[in-house]
């Protein structure tokens, strides 16, 4: 197995690791859907998702009804949602999400960790056209009959379900992000993770040294407060 490979089993266990800075971009999560959706989660899918990525990181109820509450009120903090875009080692297209309540500070800090790891910061649409904006939920494997509900979904938007390891992914249109959950609701399927994510529609195959460099890129952006996610177009098969 390559290091990609390895990379991305890697993945499966840091994008939870170290507690306190979890919560931390949870909470500006939650506060990016209420911003844009309002506080209720019966009526903003986001925060449903929000809030289900938090009960899944062990964060406590008490905190996520405080980040409501906080980004609800009039002293919220006012993030801004804003992408990255740009070029890593060995020309991989890498797409960096941020909540940011200073973006004079998170560009400086992206340009820099892009420079500093032989990439190049883009401009906006230089890269973006290489991934498609779609919802992905995730969901335990077990319990359920997933041929059976796969032909209902697709009603409810559903593109692809694909089976990995013990878990189900399944994929919509960011348009459908609403109307596949409530489906998955409306049936007692309850997910592990519930988001808008941004799918590469196109890969890059590289050997092991030269992953190992987008990797540093990625460690140091995933590192950064003000960044939520970090997509790239680098092949994760094995």
């Amino acid at each position: 197995m390559g290091r990609a490979f390895e990379f991305r089993k890697e993945r499966k266990f840091k994008r939870w690791a170290g507690m306190a800075k979890t919560f931390t971009r949870i909470g500006r999560e939650i506060a990016l859907a209420v911003k844009t959706g309002g506080p209720n989660p019966e009526y903003n899918s986001r925060l449903r998702g929000a809030i289900q990525n938090a009960k899944t990181a062990n964060m406590p109820k008490s905190n996520v009804e405080s980040a409501i509450k906080k980004a609800s009120g009039k002293e919220a903090e006012n993030f801004q949602e804003i992408i990255y875009e740009g070029k890593g080692p060995s020309g991989v297209a890498v797409l960096v999400e941020t909540a940011t309540d200073n973006p004079t500070r998170t560009v400086a800090n992206v340009r820099m960790y892009f420079d500093r790891c032989g990439g190049a910061l883009g401009t906006s649409g230089s890269v973006s056209f290489l991934f498609d904006h779609k919802g992905v939920f995730k969901a335990k494997s077990e319990g359920h009959d997933w041929d059976e509900l796969e032909l209902e979904l697709i009603d409810s938007g559903l593109e692809e379900l694909k089976r990995e390891e013990d878990e189900i992914v399944l994929l919509c249109a960011y348009t459908d992000f609403g109307t596949l959950q409530k489906a998955l609701d409306d049936r007692n399927i309850e997910t592990t993770s519930a988001a808008l994510e941004y799918i590469p529609n196109t890969t890059k195959k590289l050997d092991d040294a030269e992953v190992e460099a987008v990797v540093k890129l990625i460690d140091r952006l995933e590192d950064d407060d003000d960044v939520l996610n970090v997509y790239h177009t680098m092949d994760m098969s094995e």
